[in-house]
Formats: structure tokens, sequence, C-alpha cells
């Protein structure tokens, strides 16, 4: 009875009991911190390898990237997902990894391992973007509803560029070309120019001026004679190389999708093909030194003021300047009407009179090479592309090219003009609405992001 009623040990393995409670507890904190700080690691190189992925300047596979990070920290198990959603002007980089962590202690109670998850996403995103859209109008966009499938496709471009959430975002440079490209006066007038007439308002650029995106304030530039070089009688001339239409004009930096629209509609065929001289200007709207025109159309409310500070420089990280250059043609070899006489107002009015070839045919004997001269051929203008399209890719401007119904030839230049063999599209008939779409649907992903 003494010893049923003896306490004595009572405390002893209310201890034990007490101690055992709290190394299990203690053991699971263990656990959990072990636990924690593999997440932690695994966390550290998901985020790092995410952002490295994203970077829109990294030229490495996006997933090759996060894979990379995984495998060098020794973790190339772990990850479970990687998913990529790019555009033309941003890149986002989601991955997901998954492993587990052994218990020493947690064990006891039933739980072998602790699972260790870990996910990260990263993007970078371009806010502002400039486009340069250059049209070929030249006369054999006149057959085959080449040029009402142009301007459908065209249209459909601008519809789906320009929209509201990309309001004071995106702005938009229309650029017609055909044997020349009208400027318009209000942006020749801002260039040092010899100003000669005032039928049309094309610059001849000599050839190294294709070497270089700039446009040279210090330079004196020619103004293109303004002549057709047809063999049908016409008075006045009605085809003439440098378009005289006002919606032949450059439409710079514009983001009102109406008036893009109705211009557009208003193109018609004309003269011939200077690839290079659509392309030219193209890239000159592009260009940082073309900012001077640009205020000075601001101020005149030419342009939308919230343009007024465009172009901007090529290190902008929140500015992607892309151009869009289409043609169904090839360069064709460059005329021009001899100085001595192209030389005085008498001059100029009789060639806005009667077409260059049908005058010399009906009223000129001997050569014709006193009257005329070929300022330089095919091949020469295609260098002169090459050269132009090569400054724009050096300064990061992303180009894409179209050949609409082109022959070989064509598309092998307009494929060495694109930013990449991707960038490059051949197309015919309705399929350029396809074309324009891809491009176009690249740049409506854009999102502003404060």
């Amino acid at each position: 009875m003494r010893f049923a009623r003896d306490e004595s040990g009572t405390m002893t393995m209310f201890a034990v009991m007490m101690l055992m409670m709290m190394l299990l507890v203690g053991g699971i904190g263990v656990d959990l911190m072990r636990n924690e700080m593999e997440r932690t690691r695994v966390q550290a190189t998901i985020d790092r390898a995410v952002l490295a992925a994203a970077d829109l300047d990294q030229t490495l596979d996006p997933t090759a990237v996060v894979n990379d990070y995984f495998a060098k920290a020794g973790m190339a198990n772990y990850l479970t997902s990687v998913t990529v959603d790019e555009g033309l002007n941003y890149r986002t980089v989601t991955a997901k990894a998954r492993t587990t962590t052994r218990t020493q202690f947690m064990r006891l109670m039933g739980v072998d391992e602790l699972a260790v998850p870990a996910r990260g996403t990263a993007e970078e995103r371009i806010s502002n973007v400039e486009i340069s859209m250059v049209l070929d109008i030249s006369g054999s966009m006149g057959r085959n509803s080449k040029m009402a499938n142009l301007q459908d496709a065209a249209k459909t471009f601008v519809d789906t560029v320009i929209r509201e959430e990309t309001e004071d975002l995106i702005s938009l440079s229309l650029i017609p070309y055909t044997a020349q490209v009208n400027a318009g006066f209000p942006i020749f007038d801002e260039l040092n120019v010899d100003h000669v007439h005032d039928f049309s308002y094309c610059i001849d650029f000599e050839q190294e001026d294709f070497d270089s995106t700039t446009l040279d304030f210090g330079k004196t530039y020619e103004q293109m004679q303004h002549f057709e070089s047809g063999w049908d009688y016409s008075r006045p001339i009605g085809n003439p190389g440098c378009p005289q239409q006002d919606f032949e004009e450059i439409l710079a930096y514009s983001q009102d999708a109406n008036n893009l629209k109705a211009r557009i509609d208003q193109y018609r065929a004309r003269a011939n093909t200077s690839i290079h001289l659509g392309m030219k200007w193209g890239v000159a709207l592009l260009d940082p030194s073309f900012k001077p025109i640009t205020q000075a159309l601001s101020l005149e409310n030419r342009i939308d003021s919230a343009f007024a500070t465009r172009p901007a420089a090529y290190d902008d990280a929140e500015t992607l300047k892309t151009l869009i250059l289409m043609t169904d043609g090839e360069n064709v070899p460059t005329v021009r009407i001899q100085d001595w006489y192209y030389a005085q107002p008498s001059h100029y009015v009789h060639w806005s009179r009667y077409p260059l070839y049908w005058y010399l045919n009906n009223y000129v004997g001997g050569s014709w090479n006193n009257w005329r001269y070929t300022k330089y051929t095919s091949g020469q203008a295609d260098d002169m592309l090459e050269n132009i399209c090569d400054a724009a890719k050096d300064q990061g401007i992303v180009v894409w090219s179209v050949g609409f119904e082109v022959t070989n030839h064509s598309a092998g230049v307009m494929e060495n003009c694109a930013s990449s063999p991707s960038h490059f599209f051949r197309v015919e008939g309705v399929e350029i609405s396809e074309a324009f779409e891809a491009i176009a649907n690249q740049i409506n992903q854009l999102r502003l992001t404060q």
C-alpha cells in the first residue's frame, strides 16, 4: 500500500515528457528552417534566371537561359516549366521549380519530406513605338488589283496598331514612293535645298547619302527635276517621277487612324520604282536628326503635339523604332535631264508640259544623250538600298519587308533588307493583308506599364 501511494518519481516522468516535446518542437523548427533555406536558394536562382531571360537585349533563347542558370546552380532537375510570351516590344518569362527536403525530426510524426515550390515572372516592355510604313505606289501597282489589295492591307494595319490604349504611344508615318518621294513643302522647307521650282518637293539624294540614317542639315541638297519620262503625249504631264498631289506627300507622326486611312485610299499607281529612296525617307523619319523638323511641324500644328519630341534617341530604352518596307517590283535605272536643259524657269515649265521621251522622239534628232543621262543604274540602286538597310539595322531599327508578287531577284533584295529572314514576307494577291496583319499583331501587343 505504501508503494502504491509513493509519488516520488512523478515529476521526473513529466520532465522527461516535456523534454521530449521540446526536442520535437525544436526539431520541427530545424526541419522548417532547412526547408526555408532551400526554398530561398531555389527562389533566388529562379529570380535571376527569369530576369536575365526577359531582357530584350538578350540574344539567346529565353528558355535556354533559364535552363542554363539552373544547371550551373546544380538544380537542373528542379525546374518544372518555362513559359515565354513575347512580341515585338515585350518579353515575359515565367518559370516554375519544385523539389523536396528530407526531414530529420518530423518523420517521427509521419512526415518524411517537405515540398519546396518556387515560381518567378519577369517582364520587359517598351512603351513607345515609332513606325515608318514605306509603300510602293509605282505604275505596276495598277495591275491585278494590287493597289486595292495594298490599301486594304495598309488600312487593316492602321486599325490594328492605332488603338485607344496606344494613345500618345504609337506614331505612324506614311511614306509613299514611286520614282521619287515627295516630302511635301513643310518638310522640304526645313532642309537646305536648292529650291528651283514649286511643281513638287522631292530631294535628289546622292549615293553617299545612303550610307547613313541621318539627314544632313549642313548639306545643300538638290531638288529633284519635275518631269515625266513617258512616251505618251500629255500636257501638262500627268505621271511625273516626283508625285505632285498633296495626298502623295509624306504624312509624318500621326495617330489619327481616320486621316491615315483616308490618305491610303487616295493612292494611285504612277511612274516607276525606286525602293532605296522610299527606304531612305522611312529611315530618316526614325532618326534623331529629324527632330528639328518634327518640332517645326508641331509648331505649325502639322503633327500631333504628343509627338513633338520624336524621333527618340536610338538608346532610349522606352522606344522601339520599326519600319515596314513594301514593294511589288525592282529598282530601275534612274534618268535625269541634262543640267543644261534644266537650268532656268522656262525649262522647268517646259518639262512640266511635255513628257521627256515623247518630246525627244518628236522634236529631237541625233543622240539623246545630250538631253538626258542615267544618274545611277538599277544595280547601283540595289547597292544603295542595301547600304541604307544595313545602316538602319545597325542603329537597332527593326526592319520588316514585304515582297508583293515580286521576282526572285526582288525577293532576294527585300529579304536581305529585313532584320532577319523571319521579318520578310513574300506574298501574292490578298495574302498581303495577312503579312501586314502579322506585323501589326506584334505591335498591337503593346501595353502601357507605368
